[in-house]
């Protein structure tokens, strides 16, 4: 999954919010780029022989990519959806197993791991449990890797939210979820611990950070339906939430002459399993 982290919500809603918007969350939201993934084989030495545990698959985008390092991954998805189109997706891949459950409830039936990756979906995991099941179900030596997506905003250049605060302020007031996104250069310069997530404690060595910048690009309607994916804007009543995104889709075409981009940073950060 892919999401701005927040106020974590019961992780069984979690299904439902993306299970609404399955086919959708599958077309429109960004993938990670393969040099990500080249760094994450580079730094935990990751092969075909290595087995992987994937938390929160969502529909598979990450999925595919730790399938074609030959490694056995295991990937687990709350939302039955999710969970069914990720199967369909992947079933050329005879490496990869998708069952449905949240990591909290997952039966493990005893296995271990050498690394566990959770790409955008960490932060719905509870701390006070994720972490040391983490450390639990990883062999010593193990790899811990979360991937995610910043998005961020270059000076100068004309940004979807910088166009439309004016429509969202009208549309649901006050939102503390509202804001233009970080500057690129500064995000960079964030490159410690875990990220926004709570973190484990001695349960894990320091981390290695690695950026790599990407952008999609948007016509208005789909730039509208990328926000109709995303948590934030799924919990909005539909009548506050359909009305605001034909309103920026509109924009989009009128200010911005259809063509809208969504600059992120893919981040990569991995840590070893302390003994």
């Amino acid at each position: 999954m892919t999401d701005a982290p927040g106020n974590r919500p019961d992780p069984h809603g979690l299904g439902r919010v993306f299970n609404e918007v399955a086919e959708l969350y599958d077309r429109v939201r960004p993938g990670y780029p393969d040099e990500l993934f080249a760094d994450l084989v580079a730094i935990t030495g990751m092969d075909a022989r290595s087995s992987v545990l994937e938390v929160g698959c969502g529909t598979g985008q990450a999925t595919r990519s730790l399938a074609a390092l030959g490694c056995s991954v295991t990937a687990i998805e709350p939302g039955a959806d999710m969970a069914a189109l990720a199967r369909e997706r992947l079933a050329s891949f005879r490496n990869v197993e998708v069952g449905t459950s949240t990591f909290e409830e997952w039966d493990d039936r005893g296995r271990r791991f050498d690394a566990l990756v959770a790409a955008s979906s960490w932060h719905w995991v509870d701390p006070s449990i994720g972490w040391r099941r983490a450390h639990d179900v990883l062999r010593p030596g193990g790899w811990m890797a979360l991937l995610g997506h910043v998005v961020v905003r270059r000076p100068g250049e004309p940004e979807v939210y910088g166009e439309t605060a004016d429509l969202h302020e009208q549309s649901c007031p006050g939102n503390p979820a509202w804001g233009h996104p970080p500057l690129e250069d500064d995000v960079r310069t964030t490159d410690a611990g875990w990220g926004l997530v709570d973190g484990p404690g001695g349960l894990f060595g320091p981390t290695i950070v690695r950026w790599h910048p990407t952008v999609q690009w948007f016509n208005g309607n789909d730039f509208a339906d990328h926000l109709r994916s995303l948590s934030l804007y799924r919990r909005l009543d539909r009548d506050v939430r359909e009305p605001l995104l034909d309103a920026v889709a509109e924009r989009i075409r009128t200010r911005m002459g259809d063509r809208a981009s969504r600059r992120y940073l893919s981040v990569l950060r991995v840590g070893q399993r302390a003994e």
